[in-house]
């Protein structure tokens, strides 16, 4: 009954775990790929199936792990955080999390076909994808299932939208929901607002595929490129925010202080959100075909609302009585580690440096720093953060902190070089390079440390084993946390809350909570009042 329960926590849960399992398989096709690349001219892998693991590697990763995981999270927590009992139309999200099953079943399928599965990239850029070029059900498959996926998280964010707007509890205004909510809200209104363009980009490809010759480049009348990344652009922030707000609230709860400059915060993410949608040229840069001006000038406003978030990062630890627990260390590292892939962001929103960078190991530096580096560190601060809300049992701290530290050597190991790289000349989307020299040393070291970041991978699910099979109650609240997930049961019963909810007055309505009670007993020591 769990696979086709219409409470939101199971529909989350089942979401979450299904992601997790992309992620290992994604990062399976990852460690074959970095095999490959290990030596000069290794013939390991032929040209065939390296393009084969590069397309569905990007394309689990993408669709099938970081963007649903970030709808994971927000499916359990958001109606907890906002006082709502149920989600709005939990039908349709039910709906929503079975299409996206069936497109990742579609999509790997193609792996048991006599063509192989897509060959093209994450992108599928036409010509290449075309069924002139790219022949085969293989293909078709991946573009099947990369419809079905984007349908169904489409499905699952009004879901998500329509119960912020009608479901808030009393007290509960746009402006004092937690941080977490706003970044997964805003999210959701950017899935709602970009990724119906993926389907109908699909939609196209597809009839394409079957002779209809709709997308021929530029001399057409429909360019795919532009079509695309309306909606490539925006899923980077879907994949980032969510795992913004998780490191913000570790770090908020780590630090004993609520996050600091909330309105601006809130602001900031608006924002992020609007020019998000604005910026999806800079992606072609080197095409010709859009106004460089324009797109660098919305791409390089990006860095106002990026700096605010780190302002207000800054803030929250001045002052704070921190305890670094590893929820607090991966929110850190989030934002420490991010920023590396922001700065090379601004390299990269400069046309001029961009001609010199495009189709080198630089673009893919850029991108995994933002997207490995920065939302999976989040990811991971959400997990030992909220771990403990979804099954009442709290991970161990000392293998968590294995688990960070080979993460954190594995992650610069292997995508810092990169950097390196593609200044010197190395074009990505290669399956195999010349003898030349410091290639072969740069891409060992990035395949050490593909292996450490599996090896953490590892010790992190260790952790998990353990924690599960010899438990350590966590209680409802073992974080003394700020917002209402922490003000019910761990794990929450079917409707999330038994007990009266408290006064909400602010976006952190526990930690208002232990503050008055502390002022009380302050104002009168010989009548404490206890801490909630």
């Amino acid at each position: 009954m769990r696979l086709i329960s219409t409470d939101h926590k199971t529909i989350g849960i089942n979401l979450g775990v299904l992601s997790l399992f992309y992620f290992l398989l994604g990062g399976l096709f990852a460690l074959l790929m970095r095999s490959q690349l290990a030596e000069p001219n290794n013939q390991l892998l032929s040209n065939g199936t390296y393009d084969e693991l590069f397309t569905m590697h990007g394309s689990t990763m993408i669709f099938l792990f970081v963007t649903p995981m970030a709808l994971a999270l927000a499916l359990y927590l958001i109606p907890l955080q906002i006082g709502a009992r149920t989600l709005s139309a939990p039908r349709a999200a039910l709906c929503g999390f079975w299409l996206w099953v069936c497109g990742g079943l579609v999509m790997q399928s193609g792996w048991f076909t006599a063509s192989g599965p897509g060959q093209d990239g994450w992108t599928s850029y036409t010509p290449l994808s075309t069924g002139s070029y790219t022949p085969g059900v293989g293909q078709d498959l991946w573009v099947l299932g990369v419809l079905l996926a984007i349908l169904g998280m489409i499905l699952i964010a009004i879901c998500i939208a329509v119960t912020v707007a009608r479901r808030r509890a009393p007290g509960m205004t746009m402006m004092r929901l937690p941080v977490f909510s706003w970044t997964a809200l805003v999210s959701v209104l950017m899935v709602i607002g970009a990724f119906p363009m993926m389907v109908l980009v699909m939609a196209l490809l597809y009839v394409d595929r079957l002779g209809a010759h709709i997308f021929t480049g530029f001399a057409g009348a429909v360019d795919y490129e532009d079509l695309f990344w309306f909606f490539g652009h925006p899923v980077v922030y879907v994949m980032f925010f969510p795992y913004l707000g998780a490191a913000a609230e570790a770090i908020a709860v780590g630090a004993h202080k609520r996050w600091f400059g909330y309105t601006a915060f809130v602001a900031s993410m608006l924002a992020f959100s609007v020019l998000s949608m604005s910026v999806w040229g800079h992606h072609m840069f080197v095409t010709g075909g859009v106004t460089n001006q324009y797109f660098a000038f919305t791409s390089t406003l990006l860095l106002v609302p990026a700096g605010i978030e780190y302002f207000d990062l800054v803030g929250t630890l001045v002052g704070g009585s921190i305890v670094p627990r590893c929820a607090f260390l991966f929110g850190i590292t989030f934002f420490i580690q991010f920023l590396i892939g922001g700065l090379s962001g601004i390299f990269l929103a400069s046309p001029v440096l961009d001609y010199n960078a495009y189709g080198s190991y630089i673009v893919v530096a850029h991108f995994h720093y933002t997207l490995f580096a920065g939302s999976i560190f989040g990811f991971f601060a959400g997990v030992y953060h909220w771990f403990p809300k979804l099954t009442g049992r709290l991970l161990r701290e000392g293998l968590g902190r294995v688990h960070l530290g080979l993460l954190i050597v594995g992650t610069n190991l292997t995508f810092l070089p990169m950097f390196f790289l593609g200044s010197d000349g190395m074009a990505r989307r290669i399956a195999r390079y010349p003898t030349h020299p410091g290639w072969a040393g740069l891409n060992q070291l990035e395949t050490a440390g593909a292996g450490l970041i599996a090896l953490a991978v590892a010790v992190f699910l260790l952790n998990v084993v353990v924690s599960l099979r010899r438990p350590r109650l966590a209680g409802p609240d073992p974080w003394l946390g700020h917002t209402l997930e922490w003000a019910t049961s761990s794990p929450p019963p079917a409707l999330n809350f038994t007990e009266p909810l408290p006064p909400i007055r602010s976006y952190a309505p526990l930690l208002d909570l232990r503050e008055a009670a502390d002022a009380a007993a302050a104002a009168d020591p010989s009548d404490p009042v206890p801490v909630p």
